[in-house]
């Protein structure tokens, strides 16, 4: 779909088919529709979701609890996040979001009201590790020129460190040395290459890893 009004139709004909009447452009809403003695309902069209549409929408909720935005059913490979993204932030403003396919099928994802989300525990916790073994604050202001700061990079960093100053070393050494009671599986993942096994549970410093010692000097 190219233009807006193309949406029109398949919306009004949706919910037609429901009872309503339909009228379009009516006041500053592209689409308004009542059943009966029911409070209108009224409907936003366009090509795709950004700010001024939900800007739109939201002035809209002045008029009718009942509102809607509409958009062309997302296509592609990333068509199922967009529209998990998309629902999530109408259900969150209470507006109803709804989509038209390419043959006219309109589905709805979400209807208006008041919305409250669970909150993920296991994401919480997840959080709170994070936050809790960041040493300091290496983001302030933002990701450093070579990317964001992690926990997990700090401590093998402490690990590349602590190698460089003191060679080949065995795993659960390192780990007493640095605090980082990991170490050992951090250096035999070796997730950013820093390290190289010199024989069963003994690490040493790869190339690699006295770079990224220059690289993330200030982490």
């Amino acid at each position: 779909m190219e233009k807006e009004t193309e949406l029109y139709q398949p919306v009004k004909a949706f919910l037609e088919a429901q009872g309503y009447t339909v009228k379009g452009e009516v006041g500053r809403a592209d689409l308004v529709a009542r059943r009966g003695n029911e409070p209108f309902l009224i409907v936003e069209l366009k090509l795709r979701i950004n700010l001024t549409l939900i800007h739109q929408a939201i002035d809209r909720l002045s008029l009718s609890d009942h509102v809607y935005i509409s958009i062309p059913r997302p296509k592609g490979r990333t068509a199922r996040r967009t529209m998990l993204e998309n629902t999530r932030l109408c259900r969150r403003l209470g507006l109803g979001f709804m989509t038209v396919r390419e043959d006219g099928l309109v589905e709805v994802a979400c209807d208006p009201g008041p919305y409250a989300p669970r909150k993920n525990k296991k994401a919480q916790a997840r959080l709170l590790r994070e936050f809790e073994r960041l040493r300091g604050d290496p983001n302030a202001g933002g990701a450093t020129r070579h990317g964001i700061v992690t926990g997990y990079r700090q401590d093998a960093l402490a690990c590349a460190r602590y190698l460089a100053e003191s060679g080949p070393t065995k795993g659960a050494l390192v780990a007493k040395a640095v605090n980082v009671r990991q170490a050992t599986t951090i250096m035999r993942t070796n997730h950013y290459g820093w390290f190289e096994k010199v024989e069963t549970g003994i690490y040493a410093l790869s190339d690699a890893g006295r770079q990224g010692l220059i690289d993330w000097a200030d982490s």
